[in-house]
């Protein structure tokens, strides 16, 4: 009769080395899990400030990452003439654009708005006439900021020649528009107010934070006990004994 029997018997390098890969495999998990709740709290906080009440333009904003996604009201008149298209925005499945549009204020300022989505079919101004509102009115939104949210290395090239965007580079925009008094350093995302003819489409702005801490989190852990069980067999013998 044949006894088979497996027997771990740890030797000190291998131990050592899966030892310290175990310990940085759960610390990048663990970080992953704190970066989580870090993105949580932001997400919370971002999504509380946008469901306040609006509230006046501010005449100064001296930080305004500090009141990114705040609800504002703006007063004045858009200058449809000097329109700036953000492309490859999708909308319900249909690619299209963001018609960006000056707006000037009662104090002379300018504030470009992202009015909101159109087709591809509807870019041209003429398509959608009824949109195009003239004279002094009211526009609620939220505050955004500009420039690039992505890694670098992935950053396309806008097309200021064709008056295409990818990104909101808003210095480059203010300029492409040559609206006077224009701000850089932030912009505003309309509400959802529908607007005449149905188009732009508004109310898209509202906090889209990527959360993809959890998943990282469990890819980390996942090699930790992956890890262990190649360790545990790659340091255990098997011994044959009869009895």
């Amino acid at each position: 009769m044949t006894d088979t029997r497996w027997r771990f018997r740890p030797r000190l390098w291998p131990t050592l080395a899966a030892l310290t890969m175990l310990a940085v495999l759960v610390g990048l998990g663990t970080w992953q899990m704190q970066r989580l709740a870090e993105k949580q709290a932001l997400i919370a906080e971002l999504a509380a400030r946008a469901d306040q009440a609006p509230t006046e333009l501010p005449a100064t904003i001296s930080d305004p990452a500090a009141l990114e996604f705040a609800p504002v009201l703006l007063h004045g008149q858009f200058r449809h003439d000097r329109e700036l298209f953000v492309g490859a925005r999708v909308y319900q499945g249909e690619a299209g654009f963001h018609v960006v549009t000056p707006f000037v204020l009662a104090d002379r300022r300018a504030v470009l708005v992202d009015r909101g989505w159109v087709p591809g079919a509807r870019k041209a101004p003429e398509t959608r006439a009824a949109g195009q509102i003239a004279g002094t009115v009211t526009v609620d939104g939220i505050l955004r900021t500009g420039g690039w949210k992505g890694n670098d290395l992935f950053r396309p090239a806008n097309s200021p020649q064709e008056n295409l965007w990818l990104w909101m580079d808003l210095p480059a925009m203010a300029a492409h528009a040559g609206v006077a008094d224009t701000a850089t350093s932030f912009y505003v995302a309309a509400g959802g107010a529908v607007n005449p003819g149905g188009l732009p489409v508004g109310g898209l702005g509202r906090p889209e934070v990527r959360n993809t801490h959890f998943g990282y989190a469990m890819t980390w852990y996942a090699l930790a006990l992956v890890l262990l069980v190649i360790y545990v067999v790659h340091q255990s013998q098997r011994r044959d004994g009869r009895t």
